[in-house]
């Protein structure tokens, strides 16, 4: 990766939150209020999610410092230096699932790490948050810590550890935190932040929306609609069944418009306590979010490194947050909510033009998204219906009818950034859902709106290449996945190739695959070769199935059970099932030639030989799936 020039010459290091003692002094403070920990570098900027908590706390009023990366191998200087502070310490272990960011899908470790300068690996230990806070407890016994962000997010009940190969109990038994906040933190922070501010101790606070903690067991209230009392962590290592069940009440209390039921689990001597969601934030709230006074650079300290994940998002703009997608492998919904939060246009534009004044910006805006990038503004038109309802996905098996799926204020905020005299071009790098820009509604001006978009989209705001993301082939699979039937996928490459050919255009589409997925075969990856050669897509890079805390492919994974409805589902659990599966993703490469024939002939498919090994129709250039390694995402 090239690296950026960043120009530090008309800001000073009080322009970021304090990283040091003297950076502390500089701002005329003797001690803070509160510490963040964070296993990423400090990225001010509103995709890194130290910076959001930080400045939203500092916009309270709150003194805050920030300790990025520190060193938990030497005599702990990095967690002495600022002392104990006044309300808290906050421990996160970064953007990204720090077991992710170690190691690939079989297990090995990675040479890198995005979040880290120079894109250095070991600059934080694996499992972060139960090593930075044992530190702290350790050190200042007194100190509340708060746990949040996406690993303490997805582990605060029990859950399946793909790297050590068994069922953890919450994080919370593994960690000495006094507090666990989960999902997306600003409203709860501030919350908890004006309460020992006032006085409470955080023993007492048990009540706060998005936080789990451990509790007495007497505590334990009988299971009513407001209360739901999960098997017990010693029931789920006994009986797999038990585990299968929980994730189906966890899953959907999750997806709650709005949360309603406090979640308890036995662990040990202790039960833990999950508090409900809260809503999805307004406009208002989440443009507060973005709107906070951010350097939109990494701090001063790396001048002269390059970080890989700040590269990758400098110059896009993030419209959105959360996914009614409910893709049975992503932990979006589970972390962000299922309910979409939007900003203002006003807020959005108010971003790109300051995207546009860096110095290093030549005119091209690399992403107007989000988790799924056209999702923005959307929602079901009648809310009693959403705070009824417990479906995980709003577009699978089919979309909702009560979904708007109206893509026109999306292309308004596309025509609007693109008629900025700075703007020669803006791209959509997130990934876009087809299966909502295809729906048709019945609504004559909506369908309309909606053709526009794919026509625009492929038009003017790709930069080459658009990703997508079918995932797989089999309709089976793909029920399991929660997405939509690869016959649609053939539509929207149709549709494609047909907008390029008329504008002259000559752009990829880039289609993402996922190989041994709960419920998939070997011969569902050998039919996968089939129908991607007939569409001439020679796959080159892709991604195996990598099991993630909170997932209900991951339940399936572990469990071998559907949680929903009590199948049984085959998983490519051993390391020869999965390479078995992964390699059909290249079986144009005559490497894989002799052992794909001889797996062919053993499942007893070998028609599909032919069908493989016969005249091959010129390839796509370049057309790749998933690649296996992990891509920097927005908080």
């Amino acid at each position: 990766m090239q690296k950026s020039t960043i120009n530090y010459n008309s800001l000073c290091p009080t322009d970021w939150l304090p990283t040091s003692v003297k950076e502390m002094k500089a701002l005329g403070w003797d001690s803070v209020d509160i510490v963040l920990f964070s296993g990423d570098a400090y990225v001010d900027h509103p995709a890194f999610g130290a910076a959001v908590i930080g400045r939203t706390l500092q916009q309270a009023g709150y003194r805050v410092a920030i300790v990025p990366q520190p060193n938990w191998q030497d005599d702990l200087r990095d967690f002495r230096k600022f002392g104990a502070p006044r309300l808290f310490f906050g421990v996160s272990p970064g953007a990204m699932d720090s077991m992710v960011n170690h190691y690939t899908a079989n297990r090995r470790r990675r040479s890198d790490d995005a979040y880290t300068p120079g894109g250095r690996h070991g600059a934080r230990p694996d499992y972060p948050s139960i090593v930075y806070s044992r530190i702290l407890k350790d050190l200042f016994p007194d100190v509340p810590v708060i746990g949040g962000g996406i690993e303490f997010s997805l582990r605060r009940l029990s859950h399946y550890d793909y790297w050590e190969d068994r069922l953890r109990p919450s994080i919370l038994a593994d960690t000495p935190v006094d507090l666990l906040i989960y999902g997306m933190g600003e409203r709860t922070i501030l919350q908890l932040a004006e309460r020992l501010s006032g006085g409470c101790r955080i023993e007492d606070i048990v009540d706060l929306p998005q936080t789990a903690m451990l509790r007495p067991l007497s505590e334990i209230p009988q299971s009513d609609e407001n209360n739901i009392i999960l098997s017990s962590f010693k029931d789920c290592v006994a009986d797999k069944r038990c585990q299968a069940r929980n994730f189906k009440f966890i899953e959907q209390e999750s997806n709650r418009l709005e949360g309603k039921a406090v979640i308890w689990q036995v662990t040990g001597n202790k039960a833990v306590r999950v508090n409900p969601m809260l809503p999805a934030m307004t406009p208002g709230e989440i443009d507060a979010a973005f709107d906070l006074p951010y350097t939109r650079l990494p701090h001063p300290r790396y001048k002269g490194k390059t970080i890989p994940a700040y590269e990758m998002i400098r110059h896009s703009v993030n419209m959105h947050r959360g996914c009614f997608g409910g893709c049975a492998f992503c932990t979006i919904s589970a972390h962000q909510g299922k309910f979409i939060a939007s900003r203002s246009k006003e807020s959005i534009m108010r971003e790109v033009r300051q995207v546009c004044e860096m110095p290093d910006f030549k005119g091209y805006i690399s992403d107007l998204g989000g988790p799924s990038a056209n999702m923005y503004g959307m929602s079901g038109r009648d809310k009693d219906k959403c705070r009824r309802c417990l479906r995980p996905s709003c577009l699978h098996p089919s979309p909702c009818p009560n979904l708007n799926t109206d893509h026109g204020p999306l292309l308004d905020i596309y025509h609007a950034v693109d008629a900025l005299p700075g703007v020669k071009k803006s791209f959509i790098g997130s990934g876009v859902r087809y299966d909502l820009s295809m729906h048709h509604t019945g609504n004559a001006e909506i369908d309309k709106r909606n053709e526009r978009y794919n026509r625009e989209l492929i038009t003017d705001h790709v930069s080459g290449r658009l990703k997508v993301a079918p995932e797989h082939t089999s309709d089976a699979v793909l029920h399991l996945m929660r997405k939509p039937s690869f016959e649609l996928f053939g539509k929207f490459n149709a549709l494609f190739d047909k907008v390029n050919e008329k504008a002259g255009l000559r752009q990829q589409l880039i289609p993402y695959f996922i190989s041994s997925h709960p419920g998939c075969t070997v011969e569902d990856m050998a039919l996968l070769a089939v129908e991607t050669k007939k569409l001439n897509f020679h796959l080159e890079q892709v991604q195996d199935f990598t099991p993630t805390p909170m997932t209900l492919a991951t339940e399936i994974y572990y469990t071998g059970i559907h949680p929903y409805t009590g199948e049984e589902i085959f998983a490519a659990t051993k390391t020869n099932e999965k390479l078995r599966q992964r390699m059909f993703f290249f079986w144009y490469d005559p490497e894989y030639r002799r052992e794909i024939t001889h797996t062919l002939h053993s499942i007893g498919r070998p028609d599909l030989i032919s069908k493989l090994f016969g005249s091959a129709p010129p390839h796509r250039q370049n057309a790749t799936a998933r690649v296996s390694k992990p891509k920097p995402r927005r908080r």
